[in-house]
């Protein structure tokens, strides 16, 4: 029988206008410390963003997405966060801002497989 492990997860958001708080949910970064797992998946569907009216970059927000799975993976030119260990590149990935890239608060959870329950939260959050 397989173990069943603990894992913490958040869902990656953008927000257009940080002042009305309102937000996409664009993807989920799962975080395993005995699966020695820590990857988010990242959809971005930009005509969901067109609704907010909002003057975004997409090709700064892309970039700022495809920053944060690189910190996430530990990347070479991750920079700097990059290079931390796992736990602490997930802590400074789901802390607290105010930005167009943000994050929920970050939720427990028991899991077997943690890519299985990356791919289950994807389609549960951001892609339904």
């Amino acid at each position: 029988m397989q173990e069943s492990h603990l894992f913490e997860y958040a869902v990656i958001r953008v927000v257009p206008r940080v002042e009305r708080e309102e937000f996409i949910n664009v993807g989920v970064v799962v975080y395993c410390a005995k699966q020695k797992f820590l990857r988010a998946l990242i959809s971005l569907d930009e005509s969901r963003l067109e609704v907010f009216k909002a003057d975004l970059d997409c090709d700064v927000l892309k970039a700022n997405l495809i920053a944060f799975e690189r910190i996430c993976a530990g990347e070479k030119d991750s920079g700097p966060i990059g290079k931390l260990d796992a736990a602490s590149r997930f802590r400074w990935l789901t802390a607290t801002r105010s930005t167009v890239v943000q994050s929920s608060k970050v939720h427990p959870g028991f899991c077997k497989d943690a890519m299985e329950t990356l791919n289950k939260l994807h389609k549960q959050l951001v892609l339904l």
